[in-house]
Protein backbone atom coordinates (compact mmCIF):
# COMPACT_ATOMS: atom_id res chain seq x y z
CA UNK A 1 0.00 0.00 0.00
CA UNK A 2 1.13 3.16 -0.74
CA UNK A 3 1.86 5.48 2.02
CA UNK A 4 4.90 8.34 0.78
CA UNK A 5 3.42 10.99 -0.93
CA UNK A 6 3.41 10.74 -4.95
CA UNK A 7 1.91 12.12 -7.79
CA UNK A 8 0.10 11.03 -11.20
CA UNK A 9 0.67 12.59 -14.64
CA UNK A 10 -2.75 14.64 -13.72
CA UNK A 11 -0.80 16.39 -11.17
CA UNK A 12 -2.66 15.43 -8.25
CA UNK A 13 -0.83 14.88 -5.10
CA UNK A 14 -1.78 11.46 -3.25
CA UNK A 15 -0.64 10.84 0.36
CA UNK A 16 -3.19 8.23 0.91
CA UNK A 17 -4.44 4.92 -0.73
CA UNK A 18 -5.25 5.17 -4.04
CA UNK A 19 -8.28 3.46 -5.71
CA UNK A 20 -9.26 3.75 -9.63
CA UNK A 21 -12.57 3.25 -10.92
CA UNK A 22 -12.74 2.43 -14.32
CA UNK A 23 -16.42 3.82 -15.75
CA UNK A 24 -19.01 5.77 -14.50
CA UNK A 25 -22.34 3.77 -14.89
CA UNK A 26 -24.42 1.96 -12.12
CA UNK A 27 -21.19 0.15 -10.50
CA UNK A 28 -18.99 3.36 -10.60
CA UNK A 29 -21.30 5.19 -9.09
CA UNK A 30 -22.18 3.35 -5.73
CA UNK A 31 -18.51 2.01 -5.57
CA UNK A 32 -17.54 5.98 -5.62
CA UNK A 33 -20.19 6.66 -3.02
CA UNK A 34 -19.12 3.87 -0.61
CA UNK A 35 -16.04 5.46 -0.50
CA UNK A 36 -16.77 8.73 0.27
CA UNK A 37 -15.96 8.75 3.96
CA UNK A 38 -13.15 6.44 3.24
CA UNK A 39 -9.42 7.68 3.97
CA UNK A 40 -8.65 6.91 0.58
CA UNK A 41 -8.06 9.22 -2.98
CA UNK A 42 -10.92 7.73 -5.43
CA UNK A 43 -9.85 8.76 -9.27
CA UNK A 44 -13.41 8.13 -11.36
CA UNK A 45 -12.31 7.18 -14.98
CA UNK A 46 -15.00 7.78 -17.86
CA UNK A 47 -14.68 8.47 -21.37
CA UNK A 48 -17.91 10.60 -21.48
CA UNK A 49 -19.00 13.70 -18.89
CA UNK A 50 -22.24 11.86 -17.51
CA UNK A 51 -23.64 8.94 -16.50
CA UNK A 52 -26.32 7.57 -18.18
CA UNK A 53 -29.50 5.62 -17.54
CA UNK A 54 -29.65 3.57 -20.32
CA UNK A 55 -32.65 1.73 -19.14
CA UNK A 56 -34.48 4.41 -20.79
CA UNK A 57 -32.30 5.00 -23.75
CA UNK A 58 -34.93 4.12 -25.92
CA UNK A 59 -37.48 6.57 -24.59
CA UNK A 60 -34.86 9.24 -25.90
CA UNK A 61 -34.59 7.39 -29.08
CA UNK A 62 -38.21 8.31 -29.92
CA UNK A 63 -38.56 11.38 -28.92
CA UNK A 64 -40.40 11.14 -25.68
CA UNK A 65 -37.57 12.08 -23.59
CA UNK A 66 -34.53 14.19 -23.55
CA UNK A 67 -31.21 13.04 -23.17
CA UNK A 68 -30.68 15.69 -20.36
CA UNK A 69 -33.23 13.77 -18.49
CA UNK A 70 -31.62 10.16 -19.07
CA UNK A 71 -28.20 11.35 -18.06
CA UNK A 72 -26.34 13.71 -15.67
CA UNK A 73 -22.73 14.92 -15.09
CA UNK A 74 -20.42 12.64 -13.41
CA UNK A 75 -19.13 15.95 -11.40
CA UNK A 76 -22.39 17.29 -10.32
CA UNK A 77 -23.25 13.90 -9.06
CA UNK A 78 -19.87 13.35 -7.17
CA UNK A 79 -19.44 16.92 -5.86
CA UNK A 80 -19.69 16.30 -2.43
CA UNK A 81 -17.34 13.08 -2.73
CA UNK A 82 -14.09 15.74 -1.51
CA UNK A 83 -11.94 12.85 -1.73
CA UNK A 84 -13.14 11.43 -5.44
CA UNK A 85 -11.81 13.37 -8.68
CA UNK A 86 -13.52 12.62 -11.86
CA UNK A 87 -11.30 12.29 -15.05
CA UNK A 88 -12.67 12.69 -18.51
CA UNK A 89 -10.41 9.55 -20.47
CA UNK A 90 -10.67 6.27 -21.69
CA UNK A 91 -8.73 3.04 -20.08
CA UNK A 92 -6.17 2.03 -22.20
CA UNK A 93 -3.79 -0.54 -20.87
CA UNK A 94 -2.87 -1.47 -17.30
CA UNK A 95 1.07 -2.59 -15.69
CA UNK A 96 -0.30 -4.92 -13.37
CA UNK A 97 2.85 -4.96 -11.84
CA UNK A 98 3.63 -1.38 -11.30
CA UNK A 99 -0.48 -0.84 -11.06
CA UNK A 100 -0.15 2.04 -13.17
CA UNK A 101 -3.33 2.19 -15.48
CA UNK A 102 -2.87 4.65 -18.35
CA UNK A 103 -5.61 6.23 -20.36
CA UNK A 104 -6.33 8.24 -23.48
CA UNK A 105 -6.98 11.57 -23.25
CA UNK A 106 -9.75 13.05 -25.93
CA UNK A 107 -6.73 14.45 -28.25
CA UNK A 108 -5.17 11.02 -28.32
CA UNK A 109 -2.30 11.83 -25.71
CA UNK A 110 -1.93 9.46 -22.24
CA UNK A 111 -2.22 9.76 -18.85
CA UNK A 112 -1.21 7.75 -16.12
CA UNK A 113 -2.98 6.67 -12.87
CA UNK A 114 -1.42 4.49 -10.10
CA UNK A 115 -3.52 2.75 -7.62
CA UNK A 116 -3.53 0.92 -4.90
CA UNK A 117 -7.04 -0.77 -5.83
CA UNK A 118 -8.63 -1.47 -8.98
CA UNK A 119 -12.30 -1.15 -10.07
CA UNK A 120 -13.58 -2.26 -12.93
CA UNK A 121 -16.69 -1.07 -14.34
CA UNK A 122 -16.26 -0.48 -17.77
CA UNK A 123 -19.54 -2.06 -19.17
CA UNK A 124 -19.99 -3.59 -22.33
CA UNK A 125 -21.08 -2.57 -25.67
CA UNK A 126 -23.12 -3.43 -28.52
CA UNK A 127 -22.40 -7.54 -30.05
CA UNK A 128 -22.80 -7.61 -34.40
CA UNK A 129 -21.25 -11.16 -33.81
CA UNK A 130 -18.29 -10.67 -36.41
CA UNK A 131 -20.16 -8.50 -38.59
CA UNK A 132 -18.72 -4.77 -37.22
CA UNK A 133 -19.85 -3.94 -40.78
CA UNK A 134 -23.48 -3.73 -39.34
CA UNK A 135 -23.11 -0.82 -37.67
CA UNK A 136 -23.67 1.66 -40.40
CA UNK A 137 -26.75 0.71 -41.18
CA UNK A 138 -27.69 -0.54 -38.01
CA UNK A 139 -27.42 1.47 -35.07
CA UNK A 140 -27.00 -0.51 -31.60
CA UNK A 141 -28.63 0.84 -27.94
CA UNK A 142 -25.97 1.25 -25.57
CA UNK A 143 -25.29 5.14 -25.89
CA UNK A 144 -26.50 8.75 -26.01
CA UNK A 145 -24.72 8.53 -29.35
CA UNK A 146 -26.99 5.49 -30.27
CA UNK A 147 -30.10 7.16 -29.27
CA UNK A 148 -29.88 10.74 -31.15
CA UNK A 149 -28.96 8.28 -34.38
CA UNK A 150 -31.93 6.01 -33.99
CA UNK A 151 -33.69 9.34 -33.31
CA UNK A 152 -32.50 10.73 -36.73
CA UNK A 153 -33.06 7.50 -38.62
CA UNK A 154 -37.11 7.16 -37.40
CA UNK A 155 -38.08 10.94 -37.53
CA UNK A 156 -36.31 11.58 -41.00
CA UNK A 157 -37.83 8.08 -42.70
CA UNK A 158 -41.32 9.39 -41.61
CA UNK A 159 -40.26 12.52 -43.57
CA UNK A 160 -38.39 11.01 -46.60
CA UNK A 161 -42.02 8.60 -46.65
CA UNK A 162 -44.05 11.97 -46.74
CA UNK A 163 -42.24 13.45 -50.01
CA UNK A 164 -42.13 10.54 -51.38
CA UNK A 165 -45.20 10.75 -54.55
CA UNK A 166 -46.04 6.52 -54.70
CA UNK A 167 -47.08 3.71 -51.85
CA UNK A 168 -44.20 1.78 -53.31
CA UNK A 169 -41.42 4.14 -53.01
CA UNK A 170 -42.98 5.10 -49.47
CA UNK A 171 -43.10 1.13 -48.34
CA UNK A 172 -39.52 0.55 -47.07
CA UNK A 173 -39.12 3.66 -45.20
CA UNK A 174 -42.54 2.88 -43.36
CA UNK A 175 -41.26 -0.63 -42.51
CA UNK A 176 -39.04 -0.31 -39.41
CA UNK A 177 -36.85 -3.65 -38.24
CA UNK A 178 -35.63 -4.41 -34.76
CA UNK A 179 -33.00 -7.31 -34.71
CA UNK A 180 -33.20 -8.82 -30.84
CA UNK A 181 -36.37 -9.85 -28.69
CA UNK A 182 -34.56 -9.11 -25.07
CA UNK A 183 -36.01 -6.26 -23.48
CA UNK A 184 -34.44 -3.49 -25.27
CA UNK A 185 -35.81 -4.75 -28.56
CA UNK A 186 -39.03 -5.34 -27.35
CA UNK A 187 -39.09 -1.76 -26.07
CA UNK A 188 -37.99 -0.03 -28.81
CA UNK A 189 -40.40 -2.02 -31.15
CA UNK A 190 -43.19 -0.57 -28.69
CA UNK A 191 -42.20 2.80 -28.81
CA UNK A 192 -42.11 3.42 -32.49
CA UNK A 193 -45.61 2.07 -32.78
CA UNK A 194 -47.01 4.07 -29.87
CA UNK A 195 -44.55 6.99 -31.98
CA UNK A 196 -46.59 6.27 -35.30
CA UNK A 197 -50.01 5.50 -33.81
CA UNK A 198 -50.05 8.41 -31.24
CA UNK A 199 -47.87 11.39 -31.63
CA UNK A 200 -47.27 11.48 -35.41
CA UNK A 201 -51.06 10.27 -36.48
CA UNK A 202 -52.29 13.57 -37.52
CA UNK A 203 -49.46 15.55 -38.54
CA UNK A 204 -48.97 14.52 -41.82
CA UNK A 205 -50.63 14.82 -45.13
CA UNK A 206 -49.87 12.11 -47.79
CA UNK A 207 -48.96 9.30 -45.63
CA UNK A 208 -50.99 7.53 -42.26
CA UNK A 209 -47.84 7.03 -39.69
CA UNK A 210 -50.13 4.11 -38.17
CA UNK A 211 -49.34 2.11 -41.82
CA UNK A 212 -45.92 1.96 -40.26
CA UNK A 213 -44.68 -1.54 -40.14
CA UNK A 214 -42.58 -2.35 -36.99
CA UNK A 215 -41.23 -6.02 -37.32
CA UNK A 216 -39.09 -7.51 -34.28
CA UNK A 217 -36.84 -10.50 -35.10
CA UNK A 218 -35.31 -12.95 -32.48
CA UNK A 219 -33.74 -15.84 -32.34
CA UNK A 220 -35.83 -17.57 -29.45
CA UNK A 221 -39.02 -19.42 -29.16
CA UNK A 222 -40.40 -16.56 -27.52
CA UNK A 223 -39.97 -12.87 -26.58
CA UNK A 224 -37.69 -11.95 -23.57
CA UNK A 225 -36.80 -15.16 -22.69
CA UNK A 226 -35.35 -14.28 -19.13
CA UNK A 227 -39.17 -13.46 -18.03
CA UNK A 228 -41.51 -16.35 -16.94
CA UNK A 229 -43.40 -17.72 -19.89
CA UNK A 230 -46.63 -16.37 -18.77
CA UNK A 231 -45.40 -12.87 -18.65
CA UNK A 232 -43.51 -13.62 -21.98
CA UNK A 233 -46.74 -14.55 -23.28
CA UNK A 234 -48.84 -11.76 -22.14
CA UNK A 235 -45.92 -9.27 -23.30
CA UNK A 236 -46.44 -11.11 -26.70
CA UNK A 237 -50.26 -10.74 -26.78
CA UNK A 238 -49.53 -7.06 -26.24
CA UNK A 239 -47.47 -6.68 -29.52
CA UNK A 240 -49.71 -8.20 -30.93
CA UNK A 241 -52.18 -5.96 -29.99
CA UNK A 242 -50.47 -2.94 -30.78
CA UNK A 243 -49.47 -3.99 -34.21
CA UNK A 244 -45.78 -5.19 -33.60
CA UNK A 245 -44.57 -8.13 -35.97
CA UNK A 246 -42.92 -10.54 -34.29
CA UNK A 247 -40.89 -13.53 -36.32
CA UNK A 248 -39.22 -16.20 -33.83
CA UNK A 249 -36.82 -18.68 -34.07
CA UNK A 250 -34.73 -16.73 -36.84
CA UNK A 251 -31.06 -15.07 -36.99
CA UNK A 252 -30.43 -11.74 -39.13
CA UNK A 253 -27.69 -12.41 -41.88
CA UNK A 254 -27.67 -9.76 -43.52
CA UNK A 255 -28.01 -5.90 -43.26
CA UNK A 256 -27.56 -3.56 -45.96
CA UNK A 257 -29.21 0.27 -46.62
CA UNK A 258 -32.34 -0.82 -48.03
CA UNK A 259 -33.27 -4.18 -46.77
CA UNK A 260 -32.73 -7.04 -43.58
CA UNK A 261 -32.36 -10.83 -44.23
CA UNK A 262 -33.37 -13.51 -41.88
CA UNK A 263 -32.60 -17.42 -41.62
CA UNK A 264 -34.59 -19.43 -39.93
CA UNK A 265 -33.24 -22.09 -37.50
CA UNK A 266 -35.12 -24.98 -38.59
CA UNK A 267 -33.58 -27.28 -40.67
CA UNK A 268 -34.54 -26.14 -43.90
CA UNK A 269 -32.67 -22.50 -43.11
CA UNK A 270 -35.02 -20.88 -45.35
CA UNK A 271 -33.94 -17.36 -46.09
CA UNK A 272 -36.22 -14.35 -46.33
CA UNK A 273 -35.31 -10.71 -47.40
CA UNK A 274 -37.72 -7.50 -46.23
CA UNK A 275 -37.31 -4.12 -47.51
CA UNK A 276 -36.57 -1.95 -44.97
CA UNK A 277 -34.87 1.91 -44.68
CA UNK A 278 -34.50 1.74 -40.86
CA UNK A 279 -32.64 -1.12 -39.18
CA UNK A 280 -32.54 -1.02 -35.57
CA UNK A 281 -29.83 -3.74 -33.58
CA UNK A 282 -30.36 -5.17 -30.18
CA UNK A 283 -29.32 -8.79 -30.26
CA UNK A 284 -26.54 -8.91 -27.77
CA UNK A 285 -23.37 -7.49 -26.29
CA UNK A 286 -19.62 -7.58 -26.09
CA UNK A 287 -17.04 -6.52 -23.84
CA UNK A 288 -15.32 -2.71 -24.25
CA UNK A 289 -11.84 -3.38 -25.53
CA UNK A 290 -10.47 -2.37 -22.93
CA UNK A 291 -11.38 -5.85 -21.40
CA UNK A 292 -9.09 -7.79 -23.68
CA UNK A 293 -6.06 -5.39 -22.34
CA UNK A 294 -7.28 -6.01 -18.80
CA UNK A 295 -7.47 -9.63 -19.23
CA UNK A 296 -3.95 -10.07 -20.79
CA UNK A 297 -2.42 -7.88 -18.25
CA UNK A 298 -3.86 -9.77 -15.42
CA UNK A 299 -3.24 -13.36 -17.25
CA UNK A 300 -6.71 -14.59 -17.28
CA UNK A 301 -9.10 -15.55 -20.10
CA UNK A 302 -11.94 -13.71 -21.53
CA UNK A 303 -15.23 -15.87 -21.33
CA UNK A 304 -19.32 -15.59 -22.69
CA UNK A 305 -18.63 -12.28 -25.03
CA UNK A 306 -15.64 -11.13 -23.42
CA UNK A 307 -16.71 -11.21 -19.76
CA UNK A 308 -14.10 -11.72 -16.76
CA UNK A 309 -14.74 -14.38 -14.53
CA UNK A 310 -13.99 -13.14 -10.84
CA UNK A 311 -13.95 -14.91 -7.16
CA UNK A 312 -16.87 -14.46 -5.31
CA UNK A 313 -15.97 -11.25 -3.44
CA UNK A 314 -15.69 -9.84 -7.29
CA UNK A 315 -11.85 -9.62 -7.39
CA UNK A 316 -9.71 -11.01 -10.46
CA UNK A 317 -7.69 -14.60 -9.32
CA UNK A 318 -4.62 -13.79 -8.96
CA UNK A 319 -5.14 -10.53 -8.33
CA UNK A 320 -7.03 -9.20 -4.56
CA UNK A 321 -6.55 -5.73 -5.25
CA UNK A 322 -8.63 -5.78 -8.86
CA UNK A 323 -12.13 -6.01 -8.66
CA UNK A 324 -14.45 -6.50 -11.95
CA UNK A 325 -18.09 -5.21 -11.26
CA UNK A 326 -21.10 -5.01 -12.96
CA UNK A 327 -22.10 -5.93 -16.89
CA UNK A 328 -18.57 -6.99 -17.26
CA UNK A 329 -18.16 -9.31 -14.63
CA UNK A 330 -19.00 -13.21 -15.15
CA UNK A 331 -20.30 -15.06 -11.58
CA UNK A 332 -23.09 -17.80 -10.73
CA UNK A 333 -24.75 -16.71 -14.36
CA UNK A 334 -25.06 -13.14 -12.80
CA UNK A 335 -27.83 -11.02 -15.13
CA UNK A 336 -26.11 -8.15 -17.02
CA UNK A 337 -28.26 -5.37 -15.28
CA UNK A 338 -28.13 -2.43 -12.91
CA UNK A 339 -28.85 -3.91 -10.06
CA UNK A 340 -26.36 -6.24 -10.14
CA UNK A 341 -23.91 -3.55 -10.76
CA UNK A 342 -25.09 -1.32 -7.86
CA UNK A 343 -25.32 -3.88 -5.55
CA UNK A 344 -21.53 -4.83 -6.83
CA UNK A 345 -20.16 -1.42 -6.70
CA UNK A 346 -21.64 -0.83 -3.07
CA UNK A 347 -20.26 -4.53 -1.98
CA UNK A 348 -16.30 -3.46 -3.65
CA UNK A 349 -16.64 -0.41 -1.67
CA UNK A 350 -17.12 -1.56 1.34
CA UNK A 351 -14.21 -4.35 1.36
CA UNK A 352 -12.13 -1.61 0.49
CA UNK A 353 -13.28 0.71 3.40
CA UNK A 354 -12.76 -2.55 5.89
CA UNK A 355 -9.19 -3.24 4.41
CA UNK A 356 -8.22 -0.02 5.05
CA UNK A 357 -9.83 0.72 7.98
CA UNK A 358 -8.51 -2.78 9.59
CA UNK A 359 -5.31 -3.48 7.62
CA UNK A 360 -6.05 -6.82 6.75
CA UNK A 361 -7.52 -7.58 3.25
CA UNK A 362 -11.54 -8.31 2.83
CA UNK A 363 -12.43 -11.30 1.26
CA UNK A 364 -16.09 -10.94 1.99
CA UNK A 365 -18.09 -12.47 -0.81
CA UNK A 366 -20.73 -10.89 -2.89
CA UNK A 367 -24.59 -11.64 -2.25
CA UNK A 368 -26.70 -10.52 -4.87
CA UNK A 369 -30.10 -9.68 -3.68
CA UNK A 370 -32.65 -10.09 -6.60
CA UNK A 371 -34.97 -7.17 -6.26
CA UNK A 372 -36.39 -8.45 -10.28
CA UNK A 373 -36.65 -7.27 -13.53
CA UNK A 374 -39.08 -5.30 -15.22
CA UNK A 375 -39.87 -4.16 -19.08
CA UNK A 376 -41.88 -1.79 -20.93
CA UNK A 377 -44.18 -3.20 -23.19
CA UNK A 378 -46.18 -0.33 -24.61
CA UNK A 379 -48.41 2.94 -22.85
CA UNK A 380 -50.35 1.18 -19.32
CA UNK A 381 -48.66 -2.18 -20.11
CA UNK A 382 -45.45 -3.46 -18.43
CA UNK A 383 -43.70 -6.41 -17.40
CA UNK A 384 -42.55 -7.13 -13.53
CA UNK A 385 -40.92 -10.31 -11.89
CA UNK A 386 -39.97 -10.11 -8.59
CA UNK A 387 -39.35 -13.34 -7.13
CA UNK A 388 -42.73 -15.12 -7.07
CA UNK A 389 -44.61 -11.57 -7.91
CA UNK A 390 -45.28 -11.33 -11.53
CA UNK A 391 -47.33 -8.91 -12.68
CA UNK A 392 -48.28 -7.77 -16.64
CA UNK A 393 -50.96 -4.96 -17.60
CA UNK A 394 -51.72 -1.74 -16.12
CA UNK A 395 -50.16 -2.88 -12.51
CA UNK A 396 -46.80 -3.95 -14.19
CA UNK A 397 -46.63 -0.60 -15.64
CA UNK A 398 -47.38 1.43 -13.09
CA UNK A 399 -44.96 -0.77 -10.94
CA UNK A 400 -42.12 -0.56 -13.55
CA UNK A 401 -42.12 3.52 -13.76
CA UNK A 402 -42.24 3.51 -9.82
CA UNK A 403 -38.61 1.27 -9.79
CA UNK A 404 -37.37 3.34 -13.13
CA UNK A 405 -38.02 6.73 -11.28
CA UNK A 406 -36.48 5.71 -8.11
CA UNK A 407 -33.26 4.44 -9.82
CA UNK A 408 -32.62 7.83 -12.00
CA UNK A 409 -29.86 10.04 -10.83
CA UNK A 410 -30.97 13.53 -9.18
CA UNK A 411 -33.84 14.95 -8.69
CA UNK A 412 -33.99 16.73 -10.97
CA UNK A 413 -34.16 14.09 -13.67
CA UNK A 414 -36.91 11.99 -11.81
CA UNK A 415 -38.93 15.36 -11.83
CA UNK A 416 -38.54 15.91 -15.37
CA UNK A 417 -38.88 12.64 -16.51
CA UNK A 418 -42.20 12.15 -14.35
CA UNK A 419 -43.61 15.71 -15.83
CA UNK A 420 -42.93 14.42 -19.55
CA UNK A 421 -44.27 10.97 -19.05
CA UNK A 422 -47.70 12.85 -17.54
CA UNK A 423 -47.94 15.09 -20.64
CA UNK A 424 -47.22 12.60 -22.63
CA UNK A 425 -49.75 10.31 -21.63
CA UNK A 426 -52.69 13.33 -21.60
CA UNK A 427 -51.48 14.89 -24.82
CA UNK A 428 -50.22 11.92 -26.85
CA UNK A 429 -47.24 14.38 -28.09
CA UNK A 430 -43.50 13.62 -28.13
CA UNK A 431 -41.55 17.30 -28.52
CA UNK A 432 -38.17 15.30 -28.42
CA UNK A 433 -37.93 15.26 -32.18
CA UNK A 434 -34.78 17.71 -33.41
CA UNK A 435 -32.14 15.46 -35.14
CA UNK A 436 -28.85 15.76 -35.73
CA UNK A 437 -26.23 15.38 -38.04
CA UNK A 438 -23.28 14.21 -36.10
CA UNK A 439 -21.16 17.20 -36.34
CA UNK A 440 -21.08 20.79 -37.75
CA UNK A 441 -18.86 19.69 -41.02
CA UNK A 442 -21.74 17.38 -41.86
CA UNK A 443 -24.06 19.71 -41.02
CA UNK A 444 -22.97 22.53 -43.86
CA UNK A 445 -23.21 19.89 -46.56
CA UNK A 446 -26.31 19.35 -48.94
CA UNK A 447 -27.82 16.08 -48.41
CA UNK A 448 -26.58 15.00 -51.75
CA UNK A 449 -25.96 16.11 -55.06
CA UNK A 450 -29.30 16.00 -57.06
CA UNK A 451 -29.52 13.69 -59.52
CA UNK A 452 -29.29 14.76 -62.62
CA UNK A 453 -32.50 14.14 -65.16
CA UNK A 454 -31.78 12.78 -68.55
Amino acid sequence: MTTAQESSSLGLQRSRPRVVIVGGGFGGIHAARRLCDVDVDVTLLDRGTSHLFQPLLYQCATGLLSEGEISSPLRHLLRGNRNVHVALGEAHAVDAASRVLTASRFDGSTFDLPYDYLIVAAGMRQAYHGHDEYIRWAPGMKTLDDALAIRRKLISAFEMAESLPTAEERRPWLTFAVAGGGPTGVELAGQIRELAVHALAHEFQSIDPCEARVLLFHGGDRVLPSFNRKLSAAAQRTLDKVGVETHLGVHVTDVCETSIETTAKNAARTKKRYGARTILWTAGVEAVPFAGALANALGVKQIQGGRIAVEPDLTVPGHPNVWVIGDLMSLNELPGVAEVAMQGGRHVGGCIARTVAGGTPDRKPFKYRDLGSAAYIARRHALLQAGPIRMSGFMGWVSWGVIHIAFLAGYRNRFGTLLNWGVTLASRTRRERAITYGDPQSARQPYAEPASES
